[in-house]
């Protein structure tokens, strides 16, 4: 089939969006601010307003327990946020780079090179999703309890009466066949 006006897939409304236009997009808009800087900023800055927070509060008259857990929370708050920084902006910004500067197909070593650079810093932006388990580990004492609670208590408990599936009880058997010496008997009476 010969690609012709025809097949031409055409707009609606007649809007149509160069290559220059999306390339200026993603570049200057998408990238950098939505997917790169607005995220940063905008988790930095209820980062610190906590961290403030907490410093006001140490002042007031609080319990010493609500003091220690406010403490505990804004350091995973803290610390969530510095490795969303440390694992968002590699990605980010060679994101930026291999759409300002894209390696052609016709050189397949450096294509192949990019292309691993970016699986790599993909790969290292995803841990970003599955790390807040680890840091609440690390910097929460609470958070460590209740998961040793749900795992061991809860968990563990389930599973382990569902692979001890087997009765220990003692039975009686009641199909006891009667033996060759009992069936003399029984004729010669």
């Amino acid at each position: 089939i010969a690609l012709g006006s025809s097949y031409d897939i055409q707009p609606t409304f007649g809007c149509t969006i160069s290559n220059y236009v999306a390339l200026q997009y993603s570049t200057y808009f998408f990238y950098p601010v939505l997917f790169g800087f607005l995220p940063i900023i905008i988790a930095s800055l209820f980062s610190m307003l906590a961290y403030h927070n907490v410093r006001r509060v140490v002042r007031r008259q609080l319990p010493i327990v609500r003091r220690k857990l406010d403490k505990q929370i804004t350091a995973m708050v803290l610390m969530r946020v510095i490795a969303f920084v440390c694992l968002t902006l590699p990605s980010t910004a060679y994101r930026i780079y291999a759409i300002n500067f894209p390696i052609p197909q016709s050189i397949p070593m450096a294509y192949a090179v990019g292309r691993l650079i970016q699986t790599i810093l993909l790969s290292i932006y995803n841990i970003d999703y599955m790390i807040n388990f680890y840091v609440f580990i690390i910097f929460s004492s609470r958070f460590r309890r209740q998961v040793k609670l749900v795992l061991i208590k809860k968990c563990w408990q389930q599973w382990k009466y569902c692979c001890s599936h087997i009765n220990n009880r003692v039975k009686p058997d009641n199909n006891i066949e009667p033996h060759n010496s009992q069936m003399e008997s029984e004729e010669n009476i």
